[in-house]
């Protein structure tokens, strides 16, 4: 599963531009599937057949597109001018290798040199208008050669284990969760499942919508990543999780207050099976819930995410045992849904 993680983490794919990903979890789950598709937002949309038939009773989901940025102009010397395509920190920006374009064209994100700064100047973050890509042109016209306005950019950072059990790399939000589900339709399931990889997550939960309009679940079980913050400075009770610690069973996030009952379910399935979990000790970010719970009459819905240092960066940190445990848990609970369906 860990070179699957890697594999995907290397594509590109900001929201809206999700194709590459796409087409490598297509060509690994047509193998498994009984029937895939996509819908006209680029929703990949896999349906497997287990034990026991359900039919479209559970939903598993997990979102295609990472964070990155967007060309919105090219000045007179050559530079590139973008816009962030999802949250980002833009402290994190300076100096990061980025790749634009379908061409992955390398470019180098810059500001004004430090020795230029004024006081004032230095007290605050950067704004985002005073950032720009430098891909080694010298003009204007030398540039629009080689990009066009609205290309997709991407950070340029590679995959590494780290340390004691980490994974170092970009876009494990939420490519470690559409890992886990390629790895799960691997497997003889005991019930159907339907598995949706969505596309826009990253800009506001937009494609799974439609996905869970179409699909309509009894039930959906949302895969992310989530903030871990265990680090030096942040008082315990904002530190949201720790690595190291089992997959996060939120009760509730900025975007959703999960199905208590279904809440309850999986952290008994995670007890009764010696699965490590833990749960949020502050309420930050959103996922695809908060898009599925609002379709049509409504959907039971709840969350499992992985904790993640770093988040929405060119590198972010995970561990490696959290990953594992992640998908002994997910594989338990499907059991339990169809021992009781």
């Amino acid at each position: 599963m860990l070179n699957t993680v890697k594999e995907l983490c290397a594509l590109s794919g900001i929201g809206g531009w999700e194709d590459e990903v796409r087409e490598y979890i297509r060509t690994r789950a047509a193998r498994y599937a009984d029937e895939l598709r996509v819908d006209a937002l680029g929703n990949l949309i896999v349906f497997k057949k287990g034990a026991k038939a359900t039919g479209n009773k559970l939903m598993l989901c997990a979102h295609m597109d990472e964070v990155g940025l967007i060309v919105r102009a090219i000045t007179e010397d050559g530079y590139l001018k973008f816009d962030c395509v999802g949250g980002i920190d833009r402290r994190v920006l300076i100096g990061k290798k980025v790749l634009v374009g379908a061409g992955k064209l390398p470019g180098v994100i810059g500001i004004k040199a430090y020795h230029l700064v004024s006081e004032e100047e230095e007290k605050k973050p950067p704004k985002a208008d005073d950032l720009y890509i430098d891909i080694g042109a010298q003009s204007r016209e030398e540039a629009e050669s080689q990009v066009e306005l609205g290309d997709p950019c991407v950070f340029d950072s590679n995959s590494e284990e780290f340390g004691d059990g980490m994974l170092k790399a970009k876009a494990i939000d939420d490519r470690l969760c559409c890992a886990l589900l390629l790895k799960l339709m691997e497997q003889d399931l005991p019930m159907d499942v339907t598995f949706v990889f969505s596309v826009q997550e990253e800009v506001g939960t937009r494609g799974a919508f439609g996905a869970a309009f179409s699909v309509t679940p009894q039930i959906a079980l949302v895969t992310d990543c989530t903030t871990a913050a265990d680090l030096p400075g942040i008082e315990p009770s904002r530190q949201v999780c720790q690595l190291g610690k089992g997959p996060v069973i939120p009760f509730m996030d900025a975007g959703t207050v999960a199905d208590r009952a279904l809440f309850e379910q999986l952290r008994r399935v995670a007890q009764e099976n010696n699965i490590p979990w833990q749960t949020k000790h502050y309420v930050a970010g959103a996922t695809d819930a908060r898009a599925i719970q609002q379709t049509k009459d409504g959907v039971r819905v709840f969350g499992v995410s992985a904790p993640i240092r770093y988040l929405h960066a060119p590198a972010s940190v995970g561990c490696i045992k959290d990953f594992e445990n992640m998908f002994k848990l997910l594989r338990c609970f499907i059991a339990d849904v169809a021992a009781n369906s």
